[in-house]
């Protein structure tokens, strides 16, 4: 029996990822800020799957205190935190120097900041098992500097994968640490996000997140997902000339 804790839970790839997992034998433990949502989540996940245990945390992952103290809370609750999915992510932004720092800078801090405080309270946690696995959502626009409003949240994804690569290095080299990181990069996929915006070769949201629950359960190094078109589409983006990349975006 695997238990997952996902942030960002309460709509779009967060939900759906939880909803895949249950039906794959998964308890969840589920933060997000937004407690009905993810009290409606839940009762829909053991209407369908009433074996499962579902716990629920309201959590601004901004809020770096509450951060340390749901991880922790559901740690004592189930005794064990297997996985550790960091999902929780706001996509605002604006070119740089317009006049939208505050937008900018709340994409930093949720993005960036809220996955450091995620990813040190969930290593606690597996440093003291001595096992378990983080996942960090970060994005194919990783891959590349982006224009416009993208340029921040491109960033912020990132640098959520250096984070991850670090950590990972880390662990690698200890013989008593059964750890692994996962980076997943999400082309685009249909979300709460992205709710309205047409983009190239966008799926569903149930068919992008069965691609991410695959790669996440193969416990991937880094996955681009769906593989078809991103695998060869993020090589691609890293060498064309900016003027092709922007088509992209």
């Amino acid at each position: 029996m695997t238990t997952t804790l996902i942030t960002g839970a309460s709509a779009g790839l967060g939900a759906e990822t939880a909803r895949q997992l249950a039906a794959r034998g998964d308890d969840l433990a589920l933060a997000a800020r937004r407690e009905g949502q993810l009290e409606r989540l839940r009762e829909e996940i053991l209407a369908a799957h009433p074996e499962r245990t579902v716990s629920i945390a309201t959590l601004d992952v901004t809020d770096d205190e509450a951060v340390f103290d749901v991880f922790e809370r559901f740690s004592q609750q189930f005794g064990t935190i297997d996985r550790v999915i960091v999902n929780a992510g706001i996509g605002k932004g604006a070119p740089i120097g317009t006049g939208r720092y505050d937008a900018n800078r709340a994409t930093a801090m949720t993005n960036f900041v809220g996955a450091l405080a995620q990813s040190e309270a969930a290593m606690q946690i597996f440093r003291r098992q001595r096992y378990g696995h983080l996942v960090m959502i970060s994005s194919i626009s990783a891959l590349r500097g982006m224009p416009g409003a993208m340029t921040t949240y491109a960033a912020t994804k990132a640098g959520v994968a250096s984070l991850a690569e670090g950590i990972r290095h880390e662990v690698s080299g200890s013989s008593d640490l059964d750890i692994d990181v996962s980076v997943i990069y999400p082309g685009y996929i249909e979300s709460e996000m992205n709710r309205g915006v047409r983009m190239p070769f966008m799926v569903d949201t149930e068919t992008g997140v069965r691609a991410i629950v695959s790669a996440i359960e193969k416990r991937s190094a880094h996955a681009r997902v769906p593989a078809w078109p991103w695998l060869p589409m993020g090589t691609a983006l890293r060498h064309l000339p900016l003027p092709v990349v922007r088509r992209f975006t």
